[in-house]
């Protein structure tokens, strides 16, 4: 293994089809945007359920929807939330908001109200966008009715179809129609996009500008609002688009299984899509028959997922009667990709399988394995250009690991966020000065070989990695002891064949209580967010602690796994 500190990343082999000291263009991604609709004002962007979006007519619709906001106050550094499925208003309310140069904040639609509340609080939202189904308009509504939120957009699934479609889903699925109460501070996307003087001017986007705060947990238990500004997000969208070897980009076609509102996702399929004018075959939520089925119609080219996608595909009777002749390659990333499951899924499909690795703080891809020629499974390749990494002493972050031993990954890039939103402290736990450099920390224990390809061996982090979200153990272990009866809470995760990993908790009970694991764990799993849920709750007369009585997750992790 090379030394790091004498290591040029540009003098290593480079298996990438573009060379690692390529010269990127930071712009806004509003401009990304401009540039590849008038080259491709035509072609499509999205193909959603049987509609084709080009790029022109999501263009404009972003256009009216940030003169939508200006109209109504909305405007430089404000904040405007997405609480969205993959739908195409996710794309023109991304783009639109940023338009406007207002900052967008990412909400999963698996939150709770609880969830939601937190996060818009804590980042000022002002403006939030949803969409009119059961399963995410009450939320969105009661969030607005309690907190500091000031608008609820809502736009109409319905309308987003094809003309048929959308017609035979007013008239006889109402069931899947949320009724939404419009009033002064819940309007239509409909009213706001066709209601403002389309001839406003909208206001220059400085690259250097924030453009995104997407929450994370960082390398502590408490979500935190990573900021990324548009020169992070283009500059690593373009890194991404640098992988492909393949010829003509603009003949890719992503599956969009991926939910946008994950920095995966917004990364390797929106705005990778965008900077090289793509398409994007989307899908509103991951169901293994309907992405067969998309990648087939559409003649799918390329297919970011997580592992738990590709373990779906691979169990699914229809995998082997699917045309997947279009597929040149499948990345995998959000959490570790098992060997068996990529060999499986290979021998399966005939389609290259390979893993990544990014973190929401690095505005989502650092490095990957090649998608043709060399690689090496188990490992997550080589960083991807302008990207440096170091290998920290595990002990004192202040060092640099011991030349040959393995050490906490560190990440030098203009794909590196800014900070946390109003968390200056947080910053500094995760920033770290070597070398004349800023680097981040990412919590990841790796080893970096002669090739240059990087192994995760390790993590510090006590974050759960959940079919690739993240699932923070502090939030899970709070929630338990809203119980009267549980005294104390730990919760570890554990592997699973199809999630990667699942939380499980463990407690102890206060005097005079008797609930069974089985009544807790049911109690807790209507309470949170369905990829936070328990696989199991263990009732324990005492949990291990350190010398001075705090709680020892590490410890019960050496009791449970030996």
């Amino acid at each position: 293994m090379p030394h790091v500190t004498d290591m040029d990343v540009s003098k290593l082999p480079n298996y990438h089809p573009v060379p690692w000291d390529t010269q990127f263009e930071p712009m806004s991604l509003p401009e990304m945007f401009a540039r590849t609709t008038r080259r491709r004002a035509a072609a499509p962007l999205l193909h959603f359920l049987g509609r084709s979006y080009s790029y022109a007519e999501l263009f404009g619709e972003a256009q009216a929807f940030a003169r939508g906001l200006m109209a109504r106050g909305i405007g430089q550094g404000d904040r405007v939330g997405l609480f969205l499925p993959n739908v195409p208003s996710y794309v023109a309310a991304y783009y639109g908001a940023m338009m406007a140069g207002a900052v967008v904040v990412n909400f999963s639609p698996l939150y709770s109200v609880e969830e939601l509340a937190q996060q818009v609080a804590d980042s000022g939202t002002r403006v939030l966008v949803t969409v009119d189904v059961p399963e995410l308009y009450p939320t969105a509504q009661k969030v607005l009715r309690g907190s500091a939120l000031e608008m609820l957009v809502v736009s109409q699934l319905s309308r987003m179809l094809p003309r048929l479609k959308g017609l035979a889903m007013r008239l006889l699925a109402r069931s899947k129609i949320a009724a939404v109460d419009y009033d002064d501070t819940t309007l239509a996307w409909k009213d706001v996009v066709d209601g403002a003087p389309q001839d406003a001017p909208l206001p220059d986007i400085a690259p250097d500008s924030l453009a995104l705060l997407q929450y994370t947990g960082g390398t502590t238990g408490t979500p935190k609002g990573a900021m990324l500004t548009h020169a992070n997000l283009s500059i690593n969208a373009q890194q991404t688009a640098g992988l492909n070897p393949f010829g003509d980009p603009e003949n890719e076609i992503f599956m969009g299984a991926l939910p946008f509102f994950h920095v995966f996702a917004n990364t390797t399929l929106l705005n990778h899509a965008v900077v090289t004018g793509a398409a994007i075959a989307m899908v509103p939520r991951f169901e293994t028959k309907q992405v067969l089925q998309t990648i087939e119609k559409y003649g799918a080219t390329g297919f970011p997922g997580v592992p738990t996608m590709f373990q779906a595909l691979l169990d699914h009777p229809d995998l082997t009667k699917t045309d997947l002749s279009t597929l040149k390659v499948c990345i995998s990333g959000g959490a570790p990709l098992a060997n068996p499951l990529r060999e499986k899924f290979e021998a399966a499909t005939g389609v290259r399988l390979v893993e990544g690795y990014g973190l929401t703080e690095s505005a989502g891809v650092v490095s990957a394995n090649p998608y043709e020629g060399t690689r090496k499974p188990g490992t997550i390749g080589q960083v991807v250009m302008r990207t440096e990494v170091l290998l920290l002493d595990k002990e004192d972050p202040a060092k640099i690991a011991p030349d040959g031993e393995p050490g906490e990954l560190a990440v030098h890039g203009p794909q590196i966020m800014q900070g946390y939103w109003n968390r200056p402290d947080a910053a500094k736990d995760v920033f770290v000065e070597h070398l004349g450099k800023t680097w981040l920390r990412t919590g990841d224990v790796a080893t970096l070989d002669d090739d240059g390809f990087l192994e995760i061996v390790d993590r510090i982090k006590d974050m759960i990695a959940v079919g690739g979200f993240k699932v923070f153990p502090s939030q899970v272990e709070d929630a338990l002891l809203e119980n009267d009866a549980i005294k104390e809470a730990l919760v570890i995760g554990v592997p699973d064949d199809y999630l990667g990993e699942r939380p499980r908790a463990y407690v102890t009970l206060n005097s005079g209580a008797h609930e069974s694991g089985e009544q807790l764990a049911q109690w807790l799993n209507q309470r949170i967010g369905k990829h936070e849920r328990v696989e199991s709750v263990v009732v324990r007369d005492e949990l291990p602690k350190t010398m001075i009585g705090k709680l020892d997750r590490k410890a019960l992790r050496a009791e449970v796994f030996g």
